[in-house]
């Protein structure tokens, strides 16, 4: 049976993609696991791998093309037996002619008259396997019914049988109802879009320039709308003390000097935010829907500003790190991040966020909080002011403030106000982050 490749989500976020390199040609044999194409999404450009072994029949899109959506067909794949003659009708099917399929369910293909039947579920829906994957069922023993397909549309693969053990048929039915859940409740009807002839036409006779959303502008202004829309976000505002911080750092970078290590401030604020979630761990959190996720590791993203956009790549287990590698690999992703070279894992997850934009002059701002975060640390610049000292006497000192954006269904007020305090203790007593 031939088998449609189609483009695949290499992102959550991911609507369309372009396919910007072939590794492969008509004609070619591949194997599961194999790189046959590179895929620019509206994140980075991202190597794609076959699921499935066989030949190459026909590449269905071209190199370069752009706009090419998710689960749309980009080539076929010709399996064992197959013949090249089917191929026309397999290569016509198009999103907008063929029938809308449910996303866990291949489109049926008329089965050959020597064909055997295909295995069914206990329920009689057909099972969608490949003819490797049945081989090698058969020889583990294993009810293909029992498995969940890692394919496109939920098809079962040569790697999903090769990774199950062994089971009784009797126990299908169980493993169906088990992973049954419930249905989820109706979305709230989306908004009706802003029309761009409308918002042309009051502009009509002033000159413009018109620039087309590329896919990381659409994917952030998408996010940010739910974010602004969905997540009840609080503030929580306190100034900082920079100046201890500002003299151990620069002793600190006078000793790290022969190694190349230069600390930034930033390293300070991600290490203080991260020995601030263990301090309060029921702060380091994200919402999920219908519960909340009490993290243990604290895993930090740090908003990392590029051409046209921004990432937020994650730093893990922040807490456990020294001060010199969190810098060298917050370096490193960031590097990357501008170059569009992330891979997924890099940037997704964590739950808690900085946006510093202290560099780029600004005293204060509110970030919004990027979901499933449970809050975000915005972070403005350093600036000297008199302030009253211990003893009374007015001083000058280098403060910097601190405004945190907390989501209410996850933090409290009183929690959130405890957190930020624990990031302001970090930051203003910095060699005690080092103990």
């Amino acid at each position: 049976m031939a088998i449609e490749i189609l483009m695949p989500a290499l992102s959550p976020t991911m609507e369309e993609g372009t396919l910007a390199k072939w590794l492969v040609k008509e004609g070619d044999e591949v194997t599961s696991g194999q790189i046959i194409a590179e895929i620019e999404t509206d994140k980075a450009t991202m190597e794609f791998e076959a699921v499935d072994e066989g030949t190459i029949g026909k590449l269905l899109v071209a190199e370069g093309t752009a706009g090419v959506k998710v689960n749309a067909p980009i080539a076929v794949l010709l399996e064992e037996g197959d013949s090249a003659d089917a191929l026309p009708a397999a290569a016509s099917a198009t999103p907008a002619e063929a029938e809308p399929m449910p996303a866990f369910l291949d489109a049926p293909t008329p089965a050959k008259a020597e064909a055997p039947a295909a295995p069914k579920a206990a329920s009689g829906a057909r099972i969608f396997a490949s003819p490797l994957a049945r081989r090698i069922a058969a020889d583990k023993g294993l009810d293909l019914a029992s498995l969940t397909g890692s394919g496109p549309h939920g098809r079962i693969v040569k790697a999903d049988v090769e990774a199950a053990s062994a089971a009784p048929k009797a126990a299908a039915p169980v493993a169906q109802s088990t992973a049954a859940a419930p249905a989820a409740p109706a979305a709230a009807p989306a908004p009706a879009p802003v029309s761009a002839s409308a918002v042309a036409k009051l502009y009509e006779g002033r000159e413009f320039t018109e620039i087309p959303l590329d896919g990381m502008r659409k994917t952030i202004a998408a996010r940010l709308t739910e974010a602004k829309q969905t997540i009840p976000h609080f503030y929580l505002r306190r100034e900082v003390k920079l100046d201890a911080l500002l003299a151990f750092r620069g002793q600190i970078n006078d000793q790290l000097s022969p190694r190349g290590v230069k600390l930034s401030v930033n390293d300070f604020i991600i290490k203080a935010c991260a020995l601030a979630l263990q301090t309060v761990p029921a702060a380091n959190a994200v919402w999920a829907g219908d519960r909340v996720l009490q993290m243990k590791a604290s895993d930090v993203a740090v908003a990392v500003a590029i051409e046209g956009g921004l990432f937020t790549p994650v730093l893990k287990d922040a807490e456990m790190k020294p001060l010199s590698q969190l810098s060298n690999e917050m370096k490193d992703l960031a590097k990357r991040a501008r170059d569009r070279k992330l891979a997924p894992q890099e940037y997704q997850g964590g739950s808690f966020a900085i946006s510093n934009l202290g560099m780029m002059g600004i005293e204060n701002f509110d970030a919004v909080i990027n979901p499933p975060h449970g809050a975000i640390l915005a972070v403005g610049a350093g600036v000297k002011k008199p302030v009253v000292g211990k003893d009374g006497q007015i001083e000058v000192a280098t403060m910097m403030s601190l405004t945190l954006s907390v989501d209410h269904r996850v933090i409290d007020g009183a929690l959130g106000a405890e957190l930020l305090a624990a990031i302001v203790s970090n930051l203003e007593h910095p060699m005690a982050m080092l103990a």
